[in-house]
C-alpha cells in the first residue's frame, strides 16, 4: 500500500488476510507521518482493538493500526468465531473445548504478519497489552526469526519490518515444565467455565483473580459489563490456543532482541515488576496504574511510551 493512497474503508471492521492471516480483524486504521513506523496496537484476551482509544489522541502524528484477535471485537462469536478457526472439538471428558489443530503461537504470529502484508504495513512497532502482548514478544522472538515467505519479517533500523517492541503487562514465559502444566489446569478451569456458563457470571470471577486486585468494586463492574458482549466459547478457544502453558520462554530472547523494546508496568501491578526485573527486561513503571495501566492511567501510559517512541521521530 503506498503510503500517501487512501486507507481502504472496507478494511475497518471486517477480516483482512483471509486464509493465513484468517481471524483478524481491523478495528481502526489512521495515517499519520510517512516517515515514521506504524504503531500496531494488540489489546487483552476478552478486549478489542476499541480498547486502546483513551490513549490514542496522544500519537496523532503517527500512523495507527488497532486490530482485534482472532474471536474478539464486535459480533466475534456471532460473525467471526468460525472464520477463524477457533472451531471447536468437545474433549473426550465432555470438558472444555479444545484448540483445533494448528492454531498456536506460530499461527497467530503467521496470522499476523499477513494481516499487516494485507494492510500495506511494511515497518511497523507493536504495542501490545497481556495476550496481545505475549503475542508481540513470541512475534518478536520466533515470528520474525527465520520466517521464510511471511510478509513483514524483516529486520529494523529503518528496514522493512519490525522495527521496535513495546508491551504493557506481559508475561515473558515460564521456565519449569510443572509451572506450565499448573497454568494449563489452571486455563483449562477458566475455559471450561467459560464455554457452559453465562459469561458475566464467569467475569464477575475472572475479574476477581489477584492480577485484578487493584480494580475497585465500580471498576470491576464496568469491565464485567464492558466484556459481557464476548462470545463465552470463542473466548474459551482463544484462552487454550494461547495459553502461557504453551508459550515458550522467551526471557533469554527478549533480552538479546537487536531492536527498542520496552516493558510498561502500573507501578500498582506487584506481579509483573517483579516478572520484569527478575527476567532482566527493560521495564518502565507508569505511575498510578495497576495491571491495565493504560485503562488506569492513559496520559501517565502514553507519556511514557512517546519517551521510548522517541528515536523514532
Amino acid at each position: 500500500m503506498n503510503r500517501h493512497a487512501p486507507l481502504p474503508p472496507a478494511a475497518i471492521g471486517i477480516p483482512v488476510g483471509p486464509g493465513k492471516g484468517a481471524g483478524w480483524t481491523v478495528s481502526r486504521l489512521r495515517r499519520g507521518d510517512p516517515g515514521r513506523p506504524w504503531l500496531v496496537w494488540l489489546h487483552g484476551l476478552l478486549g478489542s482493538g476499541d480498547d486502546w482509544s483513551p490513549v490514542l489522541p496522544y500519537f496523532s502524528d503517527w500512523s495507527l493500526a488497532t486490530l482485534n484477535l482472532p474471536g474478539h471485537g464486535p459480533d466475534a462469536g456471532a460473525a467471526r468465531a468460525p472464520a477463524c478457526a477457533l472451531h471447536r472439538e468437545q474433549a473426550a471428558d465432555g470438558g472444555a473445548p479444545r484448540q483445533t489443530a494448528g492454531l498456536d503461537f506460530a499461527a497467530m504470529s503467521a496470522g499476523l504478519a499477513h494481516t499487516l502484508a494485507a494492510l500495506g504495513i511494511t515497518r511497523y512497532i507493536l504495542i501490545g497489552y497481556s495476550l496481545g502482548g505475549r503475542i508481540a514478544l513470541y512475534h518478536a522472538c520466533r515470528g520474525r526469526c527465520g520466517a521464510g515467505n511471511i510478509p513483514g519479517a524483516a529486520g529494523a533500523n529503518g528496514q522493512e519490518g519490525l522495527c521496535g517492541l513495546f508491551v504493557e503487562g506481559a508475561h515473558p514465559g515460564l521456565a519449569h515444565r510443572r509451572e506450565r502444566a499448573d497454568r494449563l489446569r489452571h486455563d483449562g478451569l477458566w475455559a471450561r467455565r467459560f464455554s457452559r456458563q453465562p459469561i458475566t457470571a464467569v467475569l464477575a470471577d475472572w475479574y476477581r483473580q489477584p492480577v485484578f486486585g487493584d480494580l475497585s468494586d465500580d471498576a470491576r463492574r464496568q469491565l464485567v459489563a464492558l466484556r459481557a458482549a464476548n462470545d463465552g466459547a470463542a473466548v474459551a478457544a482463544m484462552l487454550l490456543a494461547t495459553s502461557l502453558a504453551r508459550q515458550p520462554d522467551l526471557a533469554a530472547r527478549l533480552r538479546a532482541l537487536d531492536l527498542p523494546f520496552g516493558y510498561l508496568c502500573g507501578e500498582h501491578d506487584g506481579k509483573f515488576t517483579a516478572l520484569a526485573r527478575g527476567a532482566a527486561l527493560p521495564l518502565v513503571p507508569v505511575p498510578g496504574a495497576g495491571h491495565n495501566a493504560h485503562r488506569a492511567n492513559p496520559p501517565a501510559f502514553a507519556g511514557q511510551l512517546l519517551t521510548l517512541l522517541a528515536p523514532f521521530h
